[in-house]
């Protein structure tokens, strides 16, 4: 049986190694993996690394050309809400210009284009959202994430947009941290944090959303799906069950309000997602936030990712 060769951007990254872990233990899959800078993974055998720079159309349209996959997971983006704001034109290049020659190199080559978005792209005023409603982005980041998904259906035959919010988990040398491991550390260290209670998301756990990607990829499911955790949450609540499963001192949680923080990128109150679509397409099965983080404390326990 011939393999299905898939190149992976962004594989550095909390989503990208998640991808990568999974999809090289498969003998059906030829994997590609490219990011920016030296791989940043620990286990480097059973696929090959490229160095890859998406807001360089040359690179792009070399590497597609030359290796043909047959499915692209577009998982590099710029994603600090706030710096897409204050940057908007490195926002762009990245998020948009860079997806549109991502597109147009697989579109030449056929190839399938699994494009990841996000929840901010709705206004947060009617939440949880289906793949129908209407989107209506309150900053930066969101319009040039929608403006992304506008191009690859534009641009593609193949194609699939998969939406997602709040990534948790752990990886290899991770230069950002996430929720959980930002609540447990603070507080660990005995600091107080601010924690927001009036915004809703529903968390999704990293290997759920690698999953679910791969499975869009092995089903060749077109069009668009929102893959998060089962449950909305207020992130005072995310933080509240942190502490409560490592028995940490929930007087360092001090609750505040949206409009407090005064924050450059304007954020939706009440996102969250149905993802019954995915659950009936390809059986999206993603995991609660309490057992995401008994997942991934084990895995930090076997010194896993």
């Amino acid at each position: 049986m011939d393999k299905v060769k898939v190149l992976v951007t962004g594989s550095n990254g909390l989503l990208g190694q998640k991808i990568v872990y999974q999809l090289v233990k498969r003998k059906d899959i030829e994997l590609i993996a490219t990011a920016k800078g030296p791989n940043r993974l620990l286990k480097k055998l059973g696929y090959q690394y490229l160095e890859l720079d998406i807001t360089n159309k040359i690179e792009v349209y070399h590497i597609f050309n030359t290796l043909q996959p047959h499915a692209v997971i577009n998982c590099a983006a710029m994603t600090n809400v706030d710096a897409c704001e204050l940057n908007q034109e490195d926002c762009w290049n990245i998020n948009v210009k860079a997806v549109e020659y991502i597109a147009t190199a697989s579109e030449s080559i056929k190839a399938h284009l699994v494009q990841l978005s996000t929840d901010f792209i709705f206004d947060g005023n009617s939440g949880p959202y289906s793949e129908e409603d209407s989107p209506n982005p309150l900053h930066f980041y969101a319009k040039s994430k929608l403006e992304s998904e506008r191009i690859v259906q534009k641009t593609m035959t193949k194609w699939s947009i998969a939406r997602t919010i709040i990534i948790y988990g752990i990886t290899d040398n991770m230069s950002r941290s996430n929720l959980v491991l930002w609540a447990k550390k603070e507080m660990d260290n005995g600091n107080c944090i601010n924690v927001i209670n009036d915004q809703f998301r529903s968390p999704t756990f990293a290997e759920d959303l690698a999953k679910g990607c791969i499975s869009i990829v092995d089903h060749s499911a077109f069009g668009v799906y929102h893959l998060s955790g089962p449950k909305t949450y207020s992130i005072l609540e995310l933080v509240n069950i942190v502490a409560d499963f490592y028995k940490l001192d929930k007087s360092l949680i001090n609750p505040i309000s949206t409009a407090s923080l005064n924050q450059p990128a304007k954020r939706p109150l009440v996102t969250g997602f149905i993802i019954d679509k995915a659950i009936k397409d390809f059986g999206y099965n993603p995991v609660d936030f309490l057992e995401g983080i008994s997942i991934m404390d084990q895995q930090i326990k076997n010194n896993e990712i």
